[in-house]
């Protein structure tokens, strides 16, 4: 993950946000979590900082888009408290997407400003751009779709 590509695909997930009439945090991490590039968009929230941030890093941590953890994480559901696990930082909200390549995770986008439902658009504005990518490798770029899985990970339908 580049600063280049990480600044091109906060261009992207911004003017969604504008076109949803939104002032969003967006947050771009590497494979490891760790935060490339980051934008408070004009108003946004204080607080979607952070969960924007943890939003990303959750998708990278988990492999999956944060929206899948929601349903699992519920009472009496197969994964319920996981969002209390890593100091609190995994998040169950929509708007955590991982970037993945070639069936690897290279990154991941986390949005904040909006309902999960609009996170989770904003975010995909971002992931239909980096699919678009074909500077990294010469390939197609792929990624996790809200209710795929991935890399054998469950799959939990939204609410």
């Amino acid at each position: 993950m580049t600063l280049e590509l990480a600044k091109s695909l906060i261009a992207a997930a911004e003017q969604k946000a504008r076109e949803l009439g939104l002032a969003s945090d967006i947050a771009i991490v590497d494979d490891g979590g760790n935060l490339v590039a980051f934008h408070r968009m004009d108003n946004a929230r204080i607080a979607g900082i952070v969960i924007s941030q943890d939003k990303a890093w959750t998708s990278v941590a988990m492999k999956m888009p944060t929206a899948n953890l929601a349903q699992a994480a519920a009472p009496g559901g197969p994964s319920f408290g996981i969002n209390t696990t890593n100091n609190g930082r995994l998040v169950i909200l929509g708007g955590g997407i991982p970037l993945v390549k070639d069936k690897v995770v290279i990154g991941g986008i986390g949005v904040s400003g909006g309902t999960s439902a609009q996170d989770i658009e904003v975010a995909n504005a971002a992931v239909q751009a980096f699919e678009s990518k074909r500077d990294l490798g010469g390939s197609q770029l792929g990624t996790v779709r809200i209710g795929t899985g991935y890399i054998g990970y469950p799959v939990y339908p939204q609410q």
